[in-house]
């Protein structure tokens, strides 16, 4: 996938480095043909939010440093899309919080997890876990049920890439902390999270990752604090206001 030659001054180079990503995705068989579908969904509400981090994103991103930081197994859960975008800062953002990371999908299938997984390592994973699928999300009957035991399934805190409301409705369940990247505010997924980042998941991966490493020295009470000062409905209203009312200037050019 290191073909890519458009030069970075393009005006929108990195919406074509995005969609290169995930096509290159489909043709290695990490992304499902419904993700490129839901791609295309996502750059649009992006467009709408001016394809730039909010404030509101900015600080859901250092609570979400905070709650992986203090968790005590963390699990960032990886789908085809956040394989191929973001494979190297979803590997980074794992070794500065200490989490585990887990292929996890609707549309799986044995193959699909092992070339996620594959690429993964490739990036410089240790470990991947999500084969083993030796436990089940209670409440959910399709193929995102299954989880690794020793993974997702007794993690504290989980980060959700993309829009994923059913999963996320039954993990709030079992009682987990959820961090939810989905760039519509709407969504169910990012309503019942504990932490909405409402952002791109190509800029709010590495975002974590470097509020994640200039916390990591922080007390457990300058941690709390960083939480105790995050508001997840001001978050969302921040973002919804922004795509109803906010200057587009330079979106989509």
């Amino acid at each position: 996938m290191e073909e890519f030659d458009v030069p970075e001054s393009h005006p929108r180079y990195h919406s074509l480095l995005t969609r290169y990503r995930v096509e290159r995705g489909h043709e290695r068989g990490i992304t499902s043909t419904q993700g490129l579908i839901a791609q295309g969904r996502g750059e649009s509400i992006d467009y709408l939010l001016g394809e730039r981090t909010l404030p509101s994103a900015d600080e859901a991103a250092r609570a979400a440093a905070a709650h992986l930081l203090l968790a005590d197994r963390p699990v960032l859960s990886v789908n085809g899309n956040a394989a191929a975008l973001v494979p190297g800062e979803t590997v980074d953002l794992a070794a500065v919080t200490g989490a585990d990371i887990e292929v996890n999908l609707f549309h799986r299938t044995d193959e699909r997890v092992r070339a996620i997984a594959e690429y993964l390592r490739e990036h410089g994973a240790k470990e991947v876990k999500g084969l083993a699928a030796d436990a089940r999300i209670p409440g959910l009957e399709h193929e995102r049920a299954k989880v690794d035991a020793d993974g997702i399934y007794a993690a504290d805190v989980v980060v959700v890439p993309l829009e994923d409301g059913d999963r996320a409705e039954a993990l709030g369940e079992m009682g987990k902390t959820e961090i939810v990247i989905d760039l519509n505010p709407l969504s169910r997924s990012a309503r019942l999270a504990t932490v909405p980042v409402v952002d791109n998941v190509i800029r709010a991966v590495p975002n974590i990752a470097a509020h994640a490493r200039e916390l990591r020295e922080a007390d457990a009470a300058t941690l709390r604090g960083v939480l105790d000062g995050f508001d997840a409905q001001a978050a969302l209203d921040a973002a919804e206001r922004a795509i109803r009312t906010g200057n587009l200037a330079g979106a989509g050019e």
